[in-house]
């Protein structure tokens, strides 16, 4: 079995006032319910926006520290799912689901290297 994250991209800024966030959240339950059920499920976890980040470099024997998200973009990792599958047909099934549940959000699917 092969570990593949599922990463969730969002646009910049708050959610949309028409969006019934507790309604989204209630179904990504009841979704990672029915992997873990699967046995599927390893990992899953959302991120705090790309203002709270902090990139760390290492430059001449030194570290840069500086604050916010490593590239600007109107899109960034909102959030991510690891999940185990059989093959990559298997995982992709996983990240329609969630993208259904996520509408319109994009989900990107992407194998973890061999451990």
């Amino acid at each position: 079995m092969t570990k593949y994250l599922l990463t969730i991209y969002q646009p910049d800024g708050p959610p949309p006032d028409d969006l019934d966030l507790d309604k989204v959240m209630a179904e990504v339950g009841r979704l990672t319910q029915r992997m873990q059920e699967a046995g599927a499920w390893v990992f899953a976890a959302g991120l705090h926006p790309p203002s709270t980040a902090t990139v760390v470099r290492a430059e001449k024997g030194d570290f840069l520290t500086t604050d916010g998200p490593y590239t600007e973009s109107k899109e960034h990792v909102g959030g991510f799912t690891v999940v185990e599958a059989p093959d990559l047909d298997a995982a992709l099934e996983w990240g329609r689901e969630l993208a259904a549940v996520l509408a319109p959000l994009p989900i990107e699917v992407r194998p973890i290297a061999d451990e």
